[in-house]
């Protein structure tokens, strides 16, 4: 079955899922072939694997090189193993009695995040697991359909999220913006928001070498964990930190990656790597979780 044959017997099964991100109503599959709402909204599946329902094109500032270089690090050298691992054991532990999970991971960027999320709790705990990822950059999500063919991938606007209401027991927002609105609308009853913050170490070797102001060279979280808080009551929170060696090519996937380097001009960038051997990285970061 070839990829975008999959991807629409993947949407069918699961339809009912889904709303017109224009007039929000019912939508189905038509002909094998577009997804059509019940005033004949279409939208076309690709044949790489993926959905686009986004009304217009979005510009963003992501590239396919950038979700190459964080998909190596994600997968390779399991940069957020040890976060993955954390939240798939929580998700166990609160929904024990559940055979079933919807999940949503919202601006999953290349995949990686919902594909080892869902494999965990699969083949771990044994749950059926139906994972959708949504981006609004068309560039991750082709890289995201073209290496995990087992999840539903979409190139969608949060703001204008093409889903019913309470439709999904966990969504997951790692290190991406959030529309507590829509987290709320979208969010079953007895589910569970788990978003994923940086802690004031985060990536504390890249902000050092790059950045002469000491203001830059920690973060600080509090304001986003108040905004949460202010929209979700907070159920759990959980600090990760950890180290994770890394080589000279890791390192430049790793700078690709981040925002962090992206105002800094490449000759600058490599002059400073020249001066500066990076042989590891620290991760530290705050799992929130929040209810309704």
């Amino acid at each position: 079955m070839n990829k975008k044959l999959k991807s629409i017997r993947q949407v069918e099964a699961h339809q009912s899922l889904f709303q017109c991100p224009i007039c929000h109503t019912f939508m189905r599959v038509h002909e094998t072939k577009s997804f059509i709402c019940q005033n004949h909204h279409t939208f076309d599946f690709t044949r790489k694997g993926y959905l686009n329902l986004t009304t217009r094109p979005a510009k963003t500032k992501y590239n396919t090189d950038l979700f190459e270089s964080r998909r190596e690090l994600m997968v390779e050298h399991k940069l957020f193993e040890p976060v993955l691992q954390q939240i798939s054991e929580w998700i166990q532990r609160n929904f024990s009695q559940k055979d079933t999970l919807y999940l949503l991971d919202t601006g999953c960027g290349e995949g990686s995040h919902l594909s080892c999320l869902s494999g965990k709790l699969q083949s771990e705990f044994k749950k059926d697991v139906t994972g959708i990822g949504i981006d609004l950059s068309k560039e991750g999500i082709m890289v995201a359909s073209k290496n995990y063919t087992e999840n539903i991938w979409a190139v969608a606007d949060l703001a204008h999220s093409p889903f019913q209401d309470q439709s999904f027991h966990i969504l997951l927002n790692i290190l991406s913006p959030s529309n507590y609105a829509e987290f709320k609308r979208l969010l079953k009853e007895d589910g569970f928001v788990i978003k994923v913050v940086p802690q004031r170490d985060y990536l504390k070797e890249l902000r050092e070498v790059f950045f002469e102001d000491t203001s830059k060279q920690s973060y600080s979280n509090e304001e986003t964990v108040e905004l949460f808080t202010r929209h979700f009551q907070l159920k759990d929170r959980m600090e990760v930190k950890y180290k994770v060696d890394l080589d000279s090519a890791s390192v430049h996937s790793l700078i690709q990656m981040t925002p962090l380097t992206w105002s800094i001009p490449e000759t600058h960038v490599q002059s400073v790597l020249e001066q500066h051997s990076l042989s590891s990285i620290t991760v530290d970061l705050e799992i929130l979780v929040g209810v309704k």
